[in-house]
């Protein structure tokens, strides 16, 4: 029959660090109780470091994880030589590198208000001014018949038909007359 222990004894217990085992392929760092990827290790931080644009916090959680597989399945590969070894190490790190480039990408739907994923619906207010100011003067310049059917069917948001009826004019002229004094206008903002 099994005894409990107390909280004392608990505290008391050592927990021994996993050491791997011994591999006549694993060389001198394994006997040690190092870990046989451990020599490694500053190579591809250095690798890493490269791949995370210089991100130094990132790169050694990415190496970190790197030894963790390692660490777990470094018996399973007792056949290959040292070479073989560190090109899986680079590997699984260039793999965990993407995939956190990835995840740091995507933008998980909700996590970011509404009216910050869409632009304003207007422009700067001291473009606006700027615009209005050249558009007036633009305006100015123009005929009085050209001025008038632009007010009105531009900015009055009249039809033609409406317009050529308050004009006294026939609905063709007042076609023409947009057109024209579009053309103008144009060319005096151009100008200006």
């Amino acid at each position: 029959m099994r005894t409990a222990r107390t909280s004392s004894s608990l505290r008391e217990a050592t927990v021994a660090p996993r050491r791997t085992p011994a591999h006549p392929s694993a060389g001198p760092a394994s006997s040690t109780g190092v870990p046989p990827a451990e020599p490694h290790r500053a190579r591809l931080l250095r690798y890493v470091l490269r791949l995370t644009s210089g991100d130094a916090h990132r790169a050694e959680d990415i190496v970190q994880e790197t030894m963790l597989r390692a660490w777990l399945s470094w018996d399973r590969c007792t056949h290959q030589d040292d070479e073989h070894r560190q090109a899986w190490l680079f590997t699984v790190a260039r793999n965990l590198a993407v995939d956190a480039h990835r995840r740091e990408r995507c933008i998980p739907v909700g996590a970011v208000p509404e009216p910050l994923l869409t632009r304003p619906a207007g422009t700067d207010i001291a473009d606006n001014v700027v615009n209005r100011h050249v558009i007036a003067q633009a305006m100015a310049r123009l005929s009085l018949e050209h001025r008038e059917v632009l007010a009105r069917v531009h900015l009055g948001d009249e039809s033609g038909e409406d317009t050529a009826r308050a004009l006294g004019v026939p609905k063709g002229t007042v076609k023409s007359r947009t057109h024209y004094a579009l053309r103008a206008l144009r060319r005096e903002v151009m100008a200006a």
